[in-house]
């Protein structure tokens, strides 16, 4: 398990990069539309601040983050649409200081814990490390929209290796998305870093086999490029399926993006 002053570190280098695509942005730029379909900008930001209020919540209070996570809905995307609430309608500089502050107290209240000690989660309790990697998943997929919206090419280092375990860890979520029964047999991913390290999970005479760059799998496993347009590599056919439907999140797959929409 990494050690919680690293993954604590990761985490805040992962939102200081989407931190600075909108620290200079006029008052306008939050209004500009992002890939996802009636999100723009600032909708991306509520939704980072409320997701990193409940991450901090669960950390340092699990009985208040048990008893938020009872009055959620069955309806994925109506809770989705309550946390934006508590942000989105805000000035951009409002918004731009409680996006900081939650993801500052969530960072801290993570730090805080030991790597593995598990705290409540949506789904299940996890280790504090997990929730961590988790964020950087979340970072990772809201500033690519953010990104993309404001024609940003972002340059990656090897922290990114925190979402590819996440989403080796979350493999069959895909399946689970879609009432799908995943396959018994473990999966062999073989991906490499930014750096040109390889990082190898599961068996290594796996029959299906996924194998590509950190930067086009976190890409796929996050929905923000459709499975055609990124170099991941999949060999046999339970990993041609999940190539398809991989995704590193629970909750509805959604559209994810289209073919060739950022060629």
């Amino acid at each position: 398990m990494t050690d919680t002053a690293t993954v604590t570190s990761d985490l805040a280098a992962f939102g200081d990069e989407v931190d600075r695509m909108v620290a200079d942005l006029a008052p306008a730029g939050w209004t500009t539309p992002t890939p996802a379909p009636g999100w723009t900008v600032a909708h991306q930001i509520a939704h980072l601040a409320a997701t990193f209020r409940m991450a901090g919540l669960a950390a340092a209070d699990p009985d208040a983050f048990t008893a938020l996570a009872g009055t959620l809905s069955p309806d994925f995307d109506a809770n989705v649409a309550r946390a934006l609430g508590q942000f989105v309608n805000d000035p951009p500089e409002v918004l731009l200081a409680r996006w900081r502050a939650e993801r500052d107290t969530a960072g801290k209240a993570l730090g805080a814990l030991p790597p593995d000690q598990l705290v409540p989660w949506l789904v299940r309790p996890i280790p504090a490390a997990v929730l961590a990697a988790a964020g950087m998943m979340e970072l990772f997929g809201h500033g690519q929209d953010i990104a993309d919206a404001l024609g940003i090419r972002r340059t990656h280092t090897d922290r990114l290796r925190h979402l590819v375990t996440f989403a080796v860890r979350t493999w069959d979520f895909g399946y689970l998305a879609r009432g799908l029964t995943p396959p018994a047999e473990p999966f062999r991913f073989e991906i490499t870093a930014p750096s040109g390290a390889l990082w190898e999970f599961g068996p290594a005479d796996a029959a299906a086999r996924i194998t590509g760059s950190a930067e086009d799998f976190c890409l796929l496993v996050t929905r923000r490029r459709h499975h055609t347009d990124v170099g991941v590599r999949a060999e046999g056919a339970p990993a041609e399926q999940w190539r398809e439907i991989a995704q590193a999140y629970r909750g509805p797959a959604g559209p994810g993006r289209e073919p060739g929409q950022f060629a």
